[in-house]
């Protein structure tokens, strides 16, 4: 019973349905304007990022999509010299995914797949105790829908594309979203 609860309430999350209102944020919020935590335990501001173009993406060790986490480093490979930075933030919310700890997790992604670009705490991203970041890039297109849903946003910290998880990070229509940004003042 329990676990039927459990996966129904993951399905709810998963199709959008977190049972709250949707946040607003005012005109001027962009994702310099919050903070999260690392890996490693400390608290970041994102506008440290600014000036990059950056791809948030939910992340999980344990799903069918995992081996995203190689195009996902590619790309950090790639663009990373030319301001370009993959942001990953595990999650569980999604069938439980990514049952780690912090420290589970980025000895997995070092070992298996040789990760460089910043990884986070393990963070929520849908429902009521979404990480207010994820709210926010929820609120300028649509919620994770699940693992590894990927959001660009530009040197200037505004909202510019969603991928969704079956979207694969080296796809041409990602690849040239990143050009674009690059390019851009």
């Amino acid at each position: 019973m329990r676990s039927s609860i459990l996966m129904l309430t993951g399905l709810l999350t998963a199709i959008g349905c977190s049972g709250r209102p949707a946040t607003t944020f005012p005109e001027e919020t962009n994702a310099h304007t919050f903070t999260a935590v690392t890996n490693g335990g400390e608290e970041q501001t994102l506008a440290s990022s600014q000036g990059k173009v950056l791809l948030f993406v939910n992340t999980a060790s344990r799903c069918g999509l995992t081996r995203q986490y190689t195009g996902l480093q590619n790309l950090q490979e790639r663009f990373g010299d030319q301001g370009f930075s993959v942001m990953a933030f595990p999650s569980n919310d999604f069938m439980g995914q990514e049952p780690g700890t912090d420290a589970d997790i980025a000895e997995f992604c070092s070992s298996n797949y040789n990760v460089t670009f910043p990884l986070y705490a393990k963070t929520p991203v849908t429902g009521s105790n979404a990480h207010p970041l994820f709210d926010w890039l929820a609120s300028m297109s649509d919620a994770p829908s699940w693992n590894f849903t990927k959001y660009l946003v530009g040197k200037d910290g505004n909202f510019i594309a969603r991928f969704g998880p079956r979207t694969g990070p080296e796809s041409s229509d990602v690849i040239e979203a990143i050009q674009i940004a690059l390019a851009a003042p």
